[in-house]
């Protein structure tokens, strides 16, 4: 099935109803094909055609759900791009994918004026906001279905670069519809109202409305978290459940506006893109009598692995089960696969896994191996198939020859009450090879010190585990989804400390 397909299965399904909430405005499905119909036309004209990659860059807004299906339809590929990066990031996504054209909005016209002069040619912007939508009038616009198959590409996500430049991960119709549809499944989604606050450009963001097309949903959308907004939002909706980063939950956690609202319809929430604490999850379950559904997935398998799903055993700490149409093992260095329980690498194999990167045999053929995408983090399985993230690979930390996981310090750290969050990185030691370094956020009306932290720490982990030394930070580097830069976060504490 290809991406346009799941709107006009929608529409013929579930009928005209409003599918997305934009403050005031409601736009029905009807209204998307409409006007995702009149635009691909329009770029037909302006002579986008089959394969062509096509940017899109704006905030989150109806406009970016008709673009995506504008250029589906015109057989050409969605480059879906957060518009928060810096404007050479997004030239060189850019010119790395040989972009035709970039779909944005006025409201970032500023960013598109600075990313136009790091370009090396000229490159044709269309501009569209609200104004733009197809009118009733506009109905008898052009719905054929666009030709194709679904083997084809349809995305090109480029991962958020946090070891070096980034890399455009190729999905196809196949992958990414076939992902909606088995995560639904697996979740049992039932129609209703949700918040896409996640960026769409996000492919986490992105399945988000693919779900609501295959489940009849409707999507309150917002273009920024702001806590007090999203409270009003579950109130007016009635919202059972929305997906959710750690950093929201965070921020959801440290707000004073819950008690204005009437939030007891919220059963769940489903948080993914990076580890959430332990005990973040239970003091979130306490204070608004929700659960929290943690997942795991990556943009190279379209993106949803696994997931904790309702009416099973929801074991904290753990990313649930994988959905179906995924396989999933756990391996040892040599691509052995591991008994339950034993740490090793997660690799996967099925209809959602990326056929490679774009224009980069290279790291294709380093990430597919023997039809097995390596994932680089690192997992164990319990007896019941229950997936534990311990860490991705590259952030292993390895002191006087023994392996230590930055995520089982996390997790102490984060309990102790004066912690609002922790990242744990590796730094060079001229005697043990690598030395532990925490570095922390404190909550602002705490006194703590690095000793009372350390001794706080001995009482629960290791000796050989123990954090070298502590830095306290006002915030941690994130990238667009709220992902902690670890790389990034490396790289300025070795600057500024001099180790």
């Amino acid at each position: 099935m290809r991406l346009s397909c799941l709107l006009d299965q929608n529409i013929q399904e579930f009928g005209e109803y409003p599918f997305l909430y934009d403050g005031d405005m409601e736009i029905t499905n009807v209204a998307i094909r409409d006007s995702a119909s009149l635009l691909a036309e329009k770029l037909r004209q302006s002579g986008i055609g089959e394969g062509d990659r096509v940017v899109v860059m704006m905030p989150n807004s109806p406009g970016v759900l008709v673009a995506y299906q504008a250029i589906t339809r015109a057989n050409a590929i969605i480059v879906p791009v957060l518009f928060t990066l810096h404007p050479k990031e997004i030239a060189y996504i850019a010119k790395d994918c040989k972009a035709a054209m970039m779909i944005t909005s006025s409201s970032v016209q500023f960013q598109v004026n600075q990313i136009l002069k790091e370009m090396d040619e000229d490159m044709p912007v269309l501009m569209m906001d609200k104004n733009d939508l197809a009118s009733r009038e506009t109905i008898q616009a052009d719905r054929g279905q666009s030709e194709g198959n679904d083997e084809e590409v349809a995305v090109i996500l480029y991962t958020s670069g946090t070891t070096g430049q980034p890399k455009g991960v190729m999905l196809t119709h196949k992958n990414l519809t076939r992902n909606a549809v088995n995560s639904s499944k697996h979740a049992n989604v039932e129609r209703s109202t949700t918040i896409g606050v996640l960026p769409l450009a996000h492919v986490f963001g992105l399945t988000i409305s693919h779900t609501c097309y295959v489940t009849g949903s409707s999507i309150a959308i917002f273009p920024r978290f702001i806590p007090g907004e999203i409270f009003a939002a579950i109130e007016k909706y009635k919202v059972r459940s929305f997906s959710v980063v750690p950093a929201m939950i965070f921020a959801m956690m440290a707000s004073e506006d819950a008690e204005r609202y009437d939030l007891t319809s919220l059963e769940s929430v489903s948080s993914g893109s990076a580890p959430l604490p332990v005990s973040l999850l239970h003091a979130f379950e306490l204070r608004f009598g929700a659960c929290v559904y943690e997942g795991y997935g990556l943009s190279e398998a379209s993106p949803i692995v696994t997931a904790h799903k309702k009416g099973i055993t929801i074991k904290p700490g753990s990313v649930g089960i994988p959905i179906p149409g995924v396989e999933l093992k756990i391996v040892d260095d040599s691509g052995q696969e591991v008994p339950k329980g034993v740490i090793g690498e997660i690799i996967l194999r099925g209809d959602h896994i990326t056929p490679g990167y774009f224009q980069n045999e290279r790291e294709s053929r380093k990430a597919i191996v023997g039809g097995w995408l390596h994932t680089g983090d690192v997992a164990q399985m319990d007896e019941e198939g229950y997936i534990y993230i311990v860490d991705r690979k590259k952030d292993l930390i390895i002191k006087n020859g023994f392996n230590i996981y930055p995520r089982d310090i996390e997790e102490v750290l984060s309990k102790h009450e004066g912690v609002i969050e922790a990242a744990v990185i590796g730094i060079p030691d001229e005697r043990a090879g690598e030395e532990v370094l925490a570095c922390v956020v404190k909550r602002p009306d705490d006194g703590i010190t690095k000793k009372e932290l350390l001794d706080f720490c001995s009482r629960q982990i290791a000796k050989n585990k123990l954090p070298k030394d502590i830095v306290f930070l006002p915030e941690l580097p994130r990238n667009g989804v709220g992902k902690i830069l670890k790389t990034t976060l490396r790289k300025s504490v070795l600057q500024e400390k001099n180790w």
